[in-house]
């Protein structure tokens, strides 16, 4: 017992530390970086609620440290694209260039990198644009809402080698790389199976009906808005609230289940699931919304190669009834690991009493506390915020400078993608969806899911 404690210990302190040595680059590191002293010049690809809230106040955190700027913002919308304008210049004190689309914004001459935080479903493909344009991309989650994109926007990023960080902000958080390193180790035993849960009573959220009544068809590009997806009328509603319709977002998956799932993929080594099956429906909010307000989705887990092997994850999110205190929950035959409270304990392990009649040894893990090792460590899995988020952030930023591979490449983007999109076909044609490793397709029966 002592033995395990001091081996997780240590590993916890060798996790935090690298993680954080990889954070605490000083200035004269940075000079010693090809092009280090030269700044980094960022256009903003979407001047959303997420990046003012979220993605700026973390940028903001390193730029000056980092020598970095941001030179350019890119919106369809005529009025976010000035409050874009104004708000940036306001915090840089220096002019801003606006940009109507993407294309004026790829012919400056002076643009470096990008902050893509726009609709769902335009990730992926604001992603292909960027690379292929020369520029490193931080990239929001969902990486990508199709199997086609998901597909184009990978063989871009690897063709272009660009340094690309999705929004998976979890690959930064201490907690996190402790819990990873834990379960690696073999101390944690086989997973058995993953309780991930995402509940939220806000009748607002997803909502914007003040600006939905400002919003005019003459006042921005619908065609370029919706890129690959199929026609519709110009909706201001689509436009602003897409994470309520389908196929603009699949809703509780990309937005929170994405987040969860990664972990799941970053501990167990496995990159999609083997099968999934889903439920639900809209039940509280009949406000014409396509996606649905309550879902719970099975997988599962394991090699393609060994059926009998293998765990269940399941994902329930609510959008009534609930705190947003998601919750996060690793379990072995010796216990768990408990992501919101940053333990690992014996609660429901094998105890002697039980494993004795049946000729088997006591399974109990210790008490740990993930995060009593770890400086700057992230308490809560909750992903609203600002320390996971700056962390994510700095880590593009430096993976910019240094030209390494970010904590959330582009291959972590796809396999959560591969999870969002069976459960978005399991719960659209209420059939078990599996994912074909030869087409790279997510499959409902024997035919390709399409939207």
């Amino acid at each position: 017992m002592e033995n395990r404690r001091s081996f997780i210990k240590k590993s916890a302190k060798v996790t935090a530390g690298a993680y954080l040595g990889s954070m605490a680059f000083s200035a004269k590191s940075y000079g010693n970086i090809l092009g280090a002293n030269d700044r980094v010049r960022v256009g903003v690809v979407g001047f959303s609620d997420r990046f003012r809230g979220s993605l700026h106040p973390s940028f903001d955190n390193h730029y000056k440290e980092l020598n970095f700027d941001m030179v350019a913002v890119s919106d369809l919308w005529t009025k976010r694209r000035n409050e874009g304008v104004d708000f940036l210049k306001s915090k840089f004190g220096h002019d801003i260039t606006p940009c109507r689309n993407n294309d004026e914004l790829y012919a400056m001459k002076d643009i470096d990198a990008v902050i893509i935080s726009t609709a769902d479903f335009q990730h992926a493909q604001h992603c292909i644009e960027a690379v292929k344009a020369g520029k490193d991309a931080y990239v929001e989650k969902p990486f990508a809402e199709t199997m086609e994109d998901a597909r184009a926007a990978r063989k871009a990023v690897k063709e272009a080698k660009k340094i690309v960080q999705i929004g998976s902000q979890r690959r930064s958080g201490t907690n996190y790389h402790a819990a990873d390193k834990y379960i690696k180790s073999g101390e944690f035993g086989a997973i058995t199976m993953v309780e991930l849960s995402w509940n939220v009573n806000q009748p607002g959220r997803w909502r914007r009906p003040d600006l939905v009544a400002q919003l005019k068809k003459e006042d921005i590009d619908w065609k370029r808005f919706l890129i690959n997806r199929p026609f519709e009328e110009f909706d201001p509603r689509k436009y602003l609230e897409y994470r309520l319709f389908w196929p603009y977002s699949s809703g509780l998956p990309g937005q929170w289940m994405s987040h969860q799932i990664d972990t799941v993929h970053w501990f167990s080594g496995l990159s999609h699931p083997r099968s999934c099956v889903a439920n639900g429906g809209i039940y509280m909010w009949k406000d014409g919304r396509r996606n649905w307000d309550t879902l719970t989705a099975v997988f599962d887990y394991g090699p393609a190669n060994d059926p009998k092997t293998g765990f269940q994850v399941t994902f329930g999110s609510r959008q009534h009834n609930g705190d947003e205190n998601p919750a996060e929950i690793y379990y072995s035959n010796g216990g768990e690991l408990n992501l919101n409270t940053n333990m690992v304990s014996p609660k429901g392990g094998l105890r002697k009493r039980f494993a004795e009649p049946m000729g088997m040894k006591e399974f109990l893990l210790p008490e740990f506390n993930l995060a009593e090792n770890a400086e700057k460590v992230v308490a809560s899995a909750n992903t609203g915020g600002d320390a996971l988020t700056s962390n994510h952030m700095r880590n593009w930023m430096e993976c910019v400078r240094s030209r390494k591979e970010p904590n959330a490449n582009v291959d972590a983007g796809y396999s959560h993608s591969i999870a969002n999109i069976m459960v978005t076909a399991a719960s659209r044609t209420g059939m078990k969806a599996t994912f074909d490793e030869k087409s790279q397709e997510v499959m409902v029966g024997n035919k390709v899911f399409k939207y």
